[in-house]
């Protein structure tokens, strides 16, 4: 077989790792004769960003040599590893060391963003010189208290306030205090974990009219050496004195007040509601109206334009027919004048009889023109007139349409 320097290599390098993991684990936890210094004690509030200290003595470059940081109980007890100029492991991304201040001799562990769960006792051990230093991170909680309004105590005429804290760690203190500053005597505390393991404590006053009547609830952590406070002002008005009766009879009162002011807005939304909905309903149907109304009169126009089609058809078909009556009487006359003209021996008789068939000929078909055009004309004139009827009527319909649209919208 081939030598394959890329194997080889590669091999190499996880030998590598291997022995430094185990290095680092016989290293670790076991040093019976590592030089120990006593632990220091260092608090950070949740969110804050803290450095642990660990110096060399005397100072030296530790910027090649091997840091190992570690808390106690992590499960794999690493926090941060610092080997040969460059870090090693898996690293905690809130966790970093100062490559300018290990040339000093400073391995000092930055923590960002501290959280509660971050509290314990660190190691900062160097293997090569077998020396550790211990730091004992302290990490509190505080916020500010909030105070509120519980109700009023009838049996006292005094007002009842609850203060709640948020989160605090360790177990805060909780007071309440007059304007002068002398403690108040309140129900007991109480005490509650979340889920993150933080604590909230709560407590309940019962306060008289004072001249002042400012109340202050103070939260302390003696440890942190950290303390909240919230001052709230109770108006005189909250201690009139009310027998059981007013209190009951005045409540009653405010409760039906606020009741028939809910029902009137109610009923007045509602009839609003229902008012613009048949506003709107109206105001569609009238367009809709108009519209079917609009599409009536232009069929009727159509039908009017092609009935006067049809009757000026019949007419000219009518005139027609009378002209060509006409054409044959004169035919007709100008043959009987030849036929006059060649028997010149007819009797005057015959030519008084030709006359009136000839006068009878002409007046009947003068006539029967003349009836055409009147029949006609009478025709034309009623369907004129029916139709500027209609139209008017159309019009006026439609102008009121607009009217009553105008005065609804």
């Amino acid at each position: 077989m081939g030598h394959q320097p890329g194997k080889s290599s590669l091999n190499l390098q996880t030998g590598t790792a291997v022995v430094f993991q185990i290095l680092l684990l016989t290293h670790t936890w076991t040093g019976q004769s590592a030089v120990k210094d006593l632990p220091q004690t260092i608090t950070a509030m949740v969110g804050d960003d803290v450095l642990l200290p660990c110096l060399l003595k005397p100072p030296k470059d530790a910027s090649l040599m091997t840091v190992e940081w570690g808390k106690l109980d992590l499960r794999h007890k690493f926090v941060h590893v610092w080997h040969e100029g460059q870090e090693h492991g898996q690293r905690n991304e809130r966790a970093s060391l100062s490559a300018s201040k290990l040339k000093h001799g400073d391995a000092s562990l930055k923590l960002s963003e501290v959280r509660f769960s971050d509290g314990g006792r660190y190691r900062c051990y160097f293997p090569k010189d077998r020396r550790e230093y211990f730091v004992e991170l302290f990490v509190g909680s505080v916020s500010s208290p909030e105070i509120r309004l519980a109700g009023l105590d009838e049996a006292s005429s005094g007002v009842m306030l609850d203060c709640s804290s948020g989160t605090w760690w360790p177990e805060p203190e909780l007071l309440w205090l007059d304007a002068e500053g002398h403690v108040l005597s309140a129900g007991p505390t109480e005490t509650t974990r979340g889920s993150d393991g933080l604590l909230a404590v709560s407590s309940r006053v019962t306060v008289q009219k004072s001249p002042n009547n400012t109340i202050t609830c103070r939260i302390h952590q003696k440890d942190l050496k950290q303390s909240r406070e919230t001052h709230v002002h109770v108006p005189d008005d909250f201690f009139v004195v009310r027998s059981s009766c007013s209190v009951s009879i005045s409540f009653s009162v405010l409760f039906c007040c606020l009741f028939l002011v809910s029902a009137s807005v109610l009923v007045w939304r509602q009839r609003h509601l229902s008012k613009k909905k048949e506003t709107t309903k109206t105001i569609e149907e009238q367009r809709e109206l108009m519209r079917v109304e609009q599409e009536l009169l232009d069929a009727l126009k159509a039908q009017m334009r092609e009935d006067l089609r049809e009757l000026e058809k019949k007419l000219t078909i009518q005139m027609m027919a009378a002209q060509n009556d006409a054409d044959e009487f004169n035919k007709i006359k100008d043959f009987q004048e030849e036929t006059d003209t060649d028997t010149e021996t007819d009797t005057d008789t015959e030519t008084e009889t030709k006359q009136n068939v000839n006068k009878k000929i002409k007046t009947g078909l003068d006539f029967k023109l003349k009836e055409i055009v009147m029949e006609h004309n009478a025709q034309l004139g009623e369907r004129k007139k029916g139709y500027q009827e209609i139209q008017l009527d159309l019009q006026k319909m439609i102008s009121g349409k607009k009217e009553n649209q105008n005065q609804v919208e």
